[in-house]
């Protein structure tokens, strides 16, 4: 089995065919990939956050 067949993605989410782009082209979407990553992990942080300060309150 295909390690790419174990991946769940997001039903919105599909992969971008990456043969027939320029070098620059492939540059432009690894920034594109680089904000969105930059994007979720400051969702992550703020749910980590907001779970925190959630258990901190009802263990007072």
């Amino acid at each position: 089995m295909d390690d790419e067949e174990d991946i769940v993605r997001p039903k919105d989410w599909t992969q971008r065919d990456i043969d027939a782009l320029s070098i620059e082209q492939l540059e432009e979407y690894i920034a594109e990939l680089k904000v969105e990553i930059a994007r979720v992990e400051a969702d992550i942080a703020a749910k980590k956050s907001h779970a925190s300060a959630a258990e901190a309150f009802f263990k007072n």
